[in-house]
């Protein structure tokens, strides 16, 4: 008997080809059923390589094909909203790529529409939340392992001044704190259940372009505080470094582990370092599947829509942050 959630794809962005294609196809839950693509060549080209059964040339194509039960949308940013709309008003699930929208609002417009559909599912596709190092992490934290957490950096960059490039098209919602400054905010709000009650910013935009290409922020929430960087103009890296009372914790890979190789985080607590390795996984996989059981078994999403708009208001209040020069509230 068949139980897999039978999955469509909305787009052959590079993250769907890369990433979620694989990863679909070694799910224990998914079955990847189509692929749609504005150029149907394209569509038809990659579901043969991948032997997708189904293949199309417009996205509405495949929102009306009645035997696809869920879909992944991973366009560019200024479309998530439209097309996770017009997804749930065809009756289906949907994983939509982060961030989930160009701003709150619209984030809200989503969340207020999801409401109408109570029978489907919704979530922003934030796949490091299910990778094992992440749940570990927190685990180690949630039990003193560090003493009290009190401090999170961390930084996420790469080099991209193509002006052909999504995360340089301002109207494509691009800019360093949306493409990849939205994972630092995230693991402090994931970290400590909370919401942060003041920001501060120091932003550089490009000249051209008008994207932010380095944000430096601060985060305060009531007992900690974090910081970090973000670029689109600088040499590749991701750090993650969180410090308690007693011990530290360092990861190797925080964001984008691969899904070929263990990873590692190191505990530093008495001053010895401990190697904690992680077996081979796919994020993205594990994200697929937890999506795809909370269909099955009519069950909430791993992670609320609500907190999807709330990493949006902080995006939105580290701009304001910087374009008022001071220190701003939540």
């Amino acid at each position: 008997m068949e139980i897999n959630i039978r999955w469509g794809i909305l787009s052959t962005a590079n993250i769907a080809v890369e990433s979620m294609i694989p990863a679909l196809l070694r799910s224990e839950y998914c079955a990847l059923t189509g692929l749609a693509s504005r150029d149907i060549k394209k569509a038809k080209r990659i579901a043969k390589k991948f032997k997708i059964p189904k293949y199309y040339g417009s996205y509405q194509e495949l929102l009306e094909d009645k035997e696809i039960e869920a879909v992944y949308i991973p366009l560019p940013n200024h479309l998530h909203v439209k097309w996770a709309i017009k997804a749930l008003r065809a009756g289906k699930h949907v994983l939509v790529e982060k961030p989930v929208a160009l701003s709150s609002m619209e984030a809200n417009e989503l969340l207020e529409e999801a409401k109408k559909h109570p029978e489907l599912k919704v979530m922003e596709a934030f796949m490091y939340k299910f990778h094992p190092q992440w749940i570990r992490v927190k685990e180690l934290i949630n039990n003193g392992e560090i003493g009290v957490l009190k401090a999170i950096q961390s930084s996420f960059s790469f080099f991209d001044d193509d002006p052909k490039s999504i995360v340089n098209n301002k109207e494509f919602g691009g800019g360093s704190l949306m493409d990849i400054g939205c994972y630092p905010i995230s693991i402090s709000r994931y970290l400590l259940d909370a919401e942060p009650v003041n920001v501060s910013a120091n932003i550089e935009y490009h000249p051209d372009f008008k994207v932010d290409i380095l944000a430096s922020a601060i985060l305060e929430f009531k007992q900690v505080t974090t910081t970090f960087f973000s670029s689109i103009q600088m040499i590749d890296n991701q750090k993650v470094h969180i410090f308690g009372t007693k011990g530290s914790i360092e990861f190797e890979i925080p964001f984008n582990p691969p899904a070929d190789r263990p990873v590692k985080i190191w505990l530093v607590k008495e001053h010895i370092k401990k190697e904690i390795e992680f077996e081979i996984c796919d994020q993205y996989a594990l994200q697929a599947d937890l999506f795809s059981l909370a269909i099955m078994g009519h069950r909430k999403v791993p992670v609320s829509l609500e907190d999807a708009v709330n990493n949006m208001i902080v995006i939105e209040k580290l701009h304001e942050s910087d374009r008022l020069g001071k220190r701003v509230s939540l």
